[in-house]
C-alpha cells in the first residue's frame, strides 16, 4: 500500500514539472514586449519631427525679411532667396492675417529652413532653402459637394439666405446669372427661388467657399426663370448661361455698371434744378449713387476710347463697343483702364468718387448709340450671340437631369407645409 502512495506522489510530481518547463517555454518574457513604433506625422510633405516647428500669421509691419531674419537667417541669405523665387512667389506681396510656418534647424541656432505660406484656403507657397534654394506653388486636396437650398423672399435675396443657413455668395453668383432679367434691388415679397450649386472643401473639411451654381430657378411676379450652367470651348469664357428653350440669359449689356448700387437720377431731357432756378438742365446720364471706392463696371465687351480727367465729368472712362455703341463712366475717384485695352462686360474699369460737377458719390452712366446719348432704359438692347444649332442636344442633354433635380426640390414654404401635414395625421392616429 505504501508502495502505491509512493508511486503516485512520484507520478504526480513528474506531470508537474513537465507542465512548468511547457509554460516557461511558451510564455514571453517582459523584458521581449514589441514596442511600439512612434506615428511620423508630416505636414507639406515634411516629417515635422526633424525640425523645430513654428506657426503664425504675418502680423502688421512684418515683411518676408523680416520673419526670417527674426529666425536667424541673414540678409545675404534673404535676398538671394528673394530673387531666386521671385518667378514663382514674389516675397514683397505677403499680406497681415496670413498664416504661414517655418521649419527650423533642430541644433542651437534654430535657424529657419522652410518657408509656408498660405495664400489662401486652397493656394499655398513653399520656398525650401535647406540646401538649395526652391519655391513651389501648390494646391490642398479640394473635395467638391453638391448643394440643394430653396427659399421663398422675405424682404431681400441675402438676408433670406441667411435666414436659410446658406451663404450669401451663392446669393451674390445668382444675382449675376439674373443680372439682365431681374432687378434684384426690387424683388417682392413672396419671389421665391430654387439653387443647385458647388460647395468647396479642403481635406474634406475645411470650407473653402461656392463653387459652381449648376442651374436654378426663380420665381420672381409669377414668372419662372430657369438658368442652366452650360460649358463648351465654343462660349466666349467656355461656359454660359441659358435658359429653358437655349436661349442666353445674358445681354449685350448690363443693367447697370454697379453690382449693389441705386438708382439715383434718370436720363431726363427736360430736367429743372431748383439751384440754376428751375431753368431746363437736360440730364443726358443715368446717376447710380454708392459709397466711394465702390467697383464700376463695363457694361458690355469693348475696347476704351478715353481714360481722363476733364471738367465737369471729373475722371472718367469711355468704352467703344461695336460700331453702334459707346458707354461712359463719369465721376471716378480711380480710373482703372487705360486707353486702348480690350475689356470685358463685368470687367472693374474705376471706383465711385465725386470728382467734377457731383453733388454725392456715384457714377453718371452715359449711353451712346450711333454718336447720340440716349436713355439705355428705354432702349432694346441686344442680346448675346443665340446658341449654335448643332449645341441644342448636348445643351438638353445636360438641362434635362438638372430641370428634373429642380422641379422635384421643394419651395421652403412647401417642405414646410408637407412637415406641418405629416405631423397633424401623427397626431390624428395617436
Amino acid at each position: 500500500m505504501n508502495y502505491y502512495r509512493l508511486y503516485i506522489t512520484l507520478f504526480l510530481s513528474l506531470a508537474l514539472f513537465s507542465c512548468g518547463e511547457k509554460q516557461d517555454a511558451t510564455s514571453t518574457p517582459i523584458d521581449q514586449t514589441l514596442e511600439t513604433e512612434p506615428e511620423v506625422i508630416k505636414e507639406y510633405g515634411y516629417v515635422l519631427d526633424d525640425y523645430v516647428v513654428e506657426r503664425d500669421t504675418v502680423q502688421s509691419g512684418d515683411s518676408f525679411g523680416k520673419i526670417l531674419f527674426d529666425s536667424n537667417v541673414d540678409y545675404a541669405t534673404i535676398q538671394e532667396i528673394s530673387d531666386s523665387v521671385k518667378n514663382v512667389f514674389d516675397t514683397r506681396r505677403i499680406r497681415v492675417g496670413k498664416p504661414y510656418m517655418l521649419l527650423k534647424s533642430k541644433d542651437t541656432l534654430e535657424a529657419a529652413q522652410v518657408f509656408i505660406y498660405e495664400q489662401n484656403k486652397e493656394d499655398y507657397v513653399v520656398v525650401d532653402f535647406e540646401d538649395d534654394v526652391t519655391a513651389a506653388a501648390k494646391k490642398h486636396p479640394v473635395t467638391i459637394v453638391e448643394r440643394e437650398v430653396s427659399g421663398v423672399i422675405s424682404s431681400n435675396l441675402s438676408s433670406t439666405f441667411d435666414d436659410l443657413g446658406a451663404s450669401v455668395l451663392v446669393s451674390i453668383k445668382m444675382a449675376d446669372i439674373y443680372a439682365w432679367t431681374i432687378d434684384f434691388n426690387k424683388l417682392d415679397v413672396g419671389d421665391r427661388f430654387k439653387v443647385i450649386y458647388d460647395e468647396r472643401y479642403v481635406n474634406d473639411t475645411v470650407p473653402a467657399g461656392v463653387g459652381n451654381i449648376k442651374a436654378c430657378v426663380f420665381e420672381h411676379r409669377g414668372r419662372e426663370i430657369y438658368a442652366y450652367r452650360f460649358e463648351n470651348d465654343s462660349l466666349p469664357g467656355g461656359y454660359d448661361y441659358f435658359d429653358q428653350n437655349a436661349e442666353n440669359l445674358r445681354r449685350a449689356f448690363l443693367k447697370s455698371p454697379l453690382k449693389y448700387g441705386r438708382l439715383s437720377s434718370r436720363y431726363n431731357l427736360k430736367r429743372r434744378i431748383k439751384y440754376y432756378g428751375y431753368r431746363v438742365r437736360p440730364h443726358k446720364g443715368t446717376d447710380f449713387a454708392a459709397p466711394i471706392g465702390t467697383p464700376i463696371l463695363a457694361t458690355a465687351d469693348g475696347v476704351v476710347t478715353k481714360s481722363e480727367r476733364r471738367g465737369g465729368n471729373g475722371n472718367y472712362v469711355k468704352i467703344r463697343h461695336n460700331g453702334t455703341y459707346d458707354t461712359q463712366y463719369l465721376h471716378m475717384k480711380k480710373r482703372l483702364a487705360k486707353v486702348g485695352q480690350s475689356v470685358r462686360q463685368g470687367d472693374v474699369i474705376g471706383t465711385i468718387g465725386m470728382t467734377g460737377n457731383s453733388g454725392g458719390p456715384h457714377v453718371c452712366y452715359r449711353f451712346w448709340k450711333n454718336g447720340r446719348q440716349v436713355d439705355p432704359f428705354a432702349e432694346d438692347l441686344p442680346a448675346s450671340e443665340p446658341m449654335a444649332e448643332e449645341l441644342l442636344p448636348v445643351f438638353d442633354s445636360v438641362k434635362r437631369p438638372l430641370q428634373l433635380q429642380l422641379d422635384n426640390l421643394p419651395f421652403m414654404t412647401e417642405a414646410e407645409d408637407d412637415i406641418t401635414e405629416e405631423q397633424e395625421a401623427t397626431e390624428a392616429l395617436q
